[in-house]
């Protein structure tokens, strides 16, 4: 069965083409992005090893859509004979909040659902809901499944999604955490589990997904029992742009002194904070701002070591509430590939059973793989994410 798995943001549409039958090869992939503007472009890759980078003309995601379809049949660099070999397409969908836990076929419910959460995740659920009906468009009678950012911590019991409000605002607003990157998390959890040796309802895991947004969260048995990320995205970890956990009371100060509506200080928060606004030298990507560390740049060696600060909080947190720990798994691009950040995460919990080995993780590697001490009691694994994968895996899962 052929699964095309669509990533739909505001100004890009990222695909990948899986043959499940071939036990989830990726056929193909790319990513369109800057729709809409002079500068559109589009890469596309094969399992042949086909690389081409193109200016595209796409003004919207339905022309985004079509010109992947298009790439997919083409016939020198195409890996289809026709596009009715495709039997199903996963969409990833970040919210869901508490009306889906699960992958489901989408339908006008499930698309109301969406709907829904646009005021909680309105940079995400608006071009998701697009991409969907885009594929409806350009594949009509395909199935098409919504595979939600929420639904992996949808395991999370009240203790630990409740926030200390009026419960009024729970029950008759939703108000709660949710969580995101619930794909990266289920698929991570579960590799680790799988380089332990052990099944997945087994083991104690806390995994964290750095890139320039990030999360962690606590699994045990398989299921998340807490999660960083709260009602929306910008809780939990130091991120990107992002600032994180603040007193909220904060916000009413930043509108003050900056003279900020609600709409301001959102933006503010979200897209002008975490280590673009702390390490002050306009980026947010971690390698810049470790570079200038290494020139000797104090505010942002200050930055480096309050982002890791956060993680190392969390780290602790949740093996308490875990009540034990088997593996810390670290992903994404910040957690994959910046052995700096993950030596000054760790820096100091050898007493806690984290010990690691500076020579193995120093090692650069596309493979999962430990890089603990052989005498630290958890273990430590670098495991690269694969959410597309994961996507494909529950929509096939679903429509067999």
């Amino acid at each position: 069965m052929i699964v095309l798995v669509i990533n739909a943001g505001s100004s890009s549409v990222k695909f990948t083409c899986f043959d499940m039958a071939g036990g989830g090869k990726p056929l193909a992939g790319g990513l369109i992005e800057r729709i809409g503007l002079d500068d559109t472009s589009m890469k596309y890759t094969n399992h042949k090893g086909d690389v081409l980078k193109s200016k595209v003309a796409v003004k919207d995601a339905q022309e985004a859509v079509k010109l992947i379809s298009d790439k997919l049949v083409d016939p020198q660099h195409g890996v289809l004979k026709s596009l009715s070999e495709v039997k199903a397409i996963g969409h990833r969908v970040v919210h869901g909040g508490e009306s889906v836990t699960d992958p489901v076929i989408i339908d006008e419910k499930v698309k109301a659902i969406i709907r829904d959460c646009f005021s909680i995740a309105p940079l995400h659920n608006p071009p998701n809901l697009i991409g969907i009906e885009a594929c409806e468009a350009v594949f009509p009678g395909v199935a098409n499944v919504g595979v939600f950012d929420t639904a992996f911590h949808a395991t999370m019991p009240a203790h630990a999604y409740l926030y200390g409000l009026p419960y009024d605002l729970y029950t008759e607003h939703k108000i709660r955490r949710y969580g995101f990157h619930g794909t990266s998390h289920a698929y991570v959890s579960r590799q680790a589990a799988a380089l332990l040796g052990a099944k997945p309802e087994d083991v104690k895991v806390i995994v964290c997904h750095l890139g320039n947004g990030g999360s962690i969260s606590a699994v045990s048995g398989g299921k998340c029992q807490d999660t960083s990320m709260g009602l929306t995205p910008l809780e939990g970890l130091i991120m990107g742009t992002r600032c994180g956990d603040l007193d909220p009371a904060i916000v009413w100060n930043i509108m003050k002194i900056k003279g900020l509506d609600a709409n301001g200080v959102d933006n503010y928060l979200n897209k002008k904070s975490g280590l673009l606004g702390l390490a002050g030298i306009g980026s947010s990507d971690l390698r810049d701002i470790e570079e200038a560390h290494n020139k000797g740049n104090q505010q942002c060696r200050q930055a480096l070591e309050t982002y890791a600060y956060r993680i190392k909080k969390y780290i602790g947190a949740y093996m308490a509430a875990l009540g034990g720990l088997d593996c810390v798994a670290f992903t994404a691009g910040v957690g994959e590939n910046s052995a700096t950040m993950r030596e000054l995460v760790l820096k100091g919990l050898d007493g806690l059973g984290l010990k690691l080995d500076k020579a193995k993780n120093d090692l650069r590697s596309s493979e999962p793989r430990f890089v603990n001490a052989s005498d630290s009691p958890i273990k430590i694994a670098v495991i690269p994410t694969d959410e597309e994968q994961e996507i494909a895996g529950q929509t096939y899962a679903l429509v067999k």
